[in-house]
């Protein structure tokens, strides 16, 4: 080798060397920077735990442990948020990775030991908080867990023997004390729901059994019981809701797919009634109520719904005697006073006014002091003094629920059949008087909105005894006709001529 060769040798291991220096520098850099982003992170996140932002505090400990997976008070603090969140099993996966990295990290081993007795694992519980009292006597926080372990399970053996006895009352209250201690278990939780049910208490039922798919990952089991007990409520919207999520799980579902289909049907007929009754299409409510009890032909939540909608629409459009079916149908299941009223509005358009009556008196056994119900009697009351006289609806033929045109139909057809001039004898045409002018003021009534909702309230307007005054006007055909003193006729000869458009 030349003197030259080794010149060059020499200035190539320099230039290396070199190399090797800064690429420890910029290493060292790297790693003063790494450390102290993750040092900004874990500050930054306990501020914010210490305000309560904890889903701002868990996005700094994602970061930091994202950062450096090796460093066990990463996993602590986040496991921390964990707890305060109330989500068991992310914190437990952290304690336990606490554990791996740093086995005689004793808070953590603590923490674990209590977190895994609120989730019911009591043996696995037990071992750990044994490992903090043997080595920390005088931890009185770890002693006061450990002493509970036996307690516990003692209770949980005592739970399960009352449910198997259907001693569903004495199961609920224990279970009540145990889940202070025992939050996060879904088998209690699976327990307390199935004694609600052996008492009948489905809504406290389904509380628990959404805490057991919140508890638990893929429970499509849950998801379908949860469909099922709003269903049997009569809540077709929120069962649908949980079937979904349960086909969300599982599309193909064995139970849940099936219930899909239908519940599909006859939510979509509930929703049609529901929104045709606000519209005030009688028609279409009665008609989608109609393909409610068609669907579902044995859950009584759901046809409540049905038979409710059918009593209501089915009034509203004159169809009293379905109206009344229906009322009494919905009340054999829900007797709310607002069906006893619905009820008593059918009676009413049949002039039924005892039958009416009863039933306003009914809702108000139901709920003292309910308007609708007071207001009901007194219309009816009314009605009924009323019967007494003139029945508009009846001089004409129509029902109460009869629009104005059918109305204006009725009367001309009776005017041109009594109208006095047709009628020679003596005898007949103060018949045909009497009735022309009973029609005319049945038309003048019931064609006028004012006139006719004071007479639906049980105020004759035209009666002089009710303040309607003894001068009556008739107007048809573009001529007005005035019938002093009640009698239209007067004592003289006389002659109609009415032109009917």
């Amino acid at each position: 080798m030349n003197e030259f060769d080794v010149v060059s040798l020499s200035k190539r291991m320099a230039s290396f060397l070199l190399f090797l220096s800064c690429f420890d520098s910029l290493v060292y850099w790297v790693n003063c920077a790494s450390q102290a982003e993750i040092d900004q992170h874990l500050q930054l996140g306990m501020n914010l735990l210490a305000r309560g932002a904890y889903s701002d505090a868990l996005s700094h400990f994602h970061a930091a442990v994202d950062a450096d997976p090796a460093n066990y008070m990463s996993y602590y603090k986040r496991a921390t948020v964990y707890m305060a969140l109330s989500r068991s099993r992310p914190a437990l996966s952290d304690l336990d990775k606490i554990l791996q990295l740093k086995p005689d990290f004793l808070k953590a081993r603590h923490q674990r030991g209590g977190l895994l007795l609120k989730m019911g694992r009591l043996n696995e519980a037990h071992i750990d908080l044994e490992n903090v009292v043997r080595k920390e006597p005088e931890n009185s926080d770890a002693q006061k867990q450990y002493s509970m372990v036996s307690i516990l399970q003692d209770q949980i053996e005592d739970i399960k023997d009352y449910i198997n006895w259907n001693n569903y009352e004495p199961a609920i209250e224990s279970l009540n004390e145990i889940l202070e201690h025992i939050p996060w278990d879904p088998r209690l939780r699976e327990l307390r729901a199935d004694a609600y049910l052996g008492l009948g208490n489905v809504v406290h039922a389904i509380s628990d059994i959404r805490s057991v798919t919140k508890l638990t990952s893929d429970n499509t089991g849950g998801f379908f019981k949860l469909a099922t007990l709003h269903y049997q409520l009569g809540e077709a919207d929120e069962s649908l809701n949980e079937i979904r999520e349960c086909l969300k799980l599982d599309p193909e579902h064995k139970d849940c797919y099936p219930l899909y289909k239908k519940l599909k049907k006859v939510a979509k007929f509930l929703t049609n009634a529901k929104e045709a009754r606000e519209k005030e299409d009688w028609e279409e409510c009665v008609a989608s109520a109609q393909k409610v009890l068609k669907n579902e032909p044995s859950v009584t939540g759901i046809r409540f719904h049905a038979h409710d909608r059918l009593c209501h629409c089915n009034g509203k459009a004159g169809n009293t005697i379905e109206a009344r079916k229906a009322c009494s149908e919905a009340i054999k299941i829900e007797d709310e006073p607002r069906l006893f009223c619905d009820r008593a509005d059918a009676f009413l358009q049949e002039d039924m006014y005892d039958e009416a009556l009863n039933d306003f008196r009914a809702a108000l056994e139901r709920e003292e002091g309910f308007t609708r119900a007071k207001e009901g009697i007194a219309k009816a009351q009314k009605l009924q003094k009323q019967a007494g006289k003139r029945d508009y609806y009846k001089i004409l033929g129509v029902k109460r629920s009869s629009t104005k045109k059918e109305i204006n139909k009725a009367y001309k057809k009776l005017a041109m059949q009594w109208h006095p001039d047709k009628f020679q004898d003596e005898e007949d045409k103060k018949t045909a008087e009497k009735k022309f002018m009973d029609i005319a003021a049945a038309k003048e009534v019931l064609t006028d909105p004012d006139m006719r909702s004071k007479y639906d309230q049980g105020e004759d307007p035209l009666d002089p005894e009710g303040g309607g005054g003894g001068d009556q006007a008739f107007r048809h055909g573009g001529q007005q006709f005035h019938f002093p003193g009640g009698n239209p006729f007067g004592g003289g000869p006389f002659q109609f001529k009415f032109h009917f458009n």
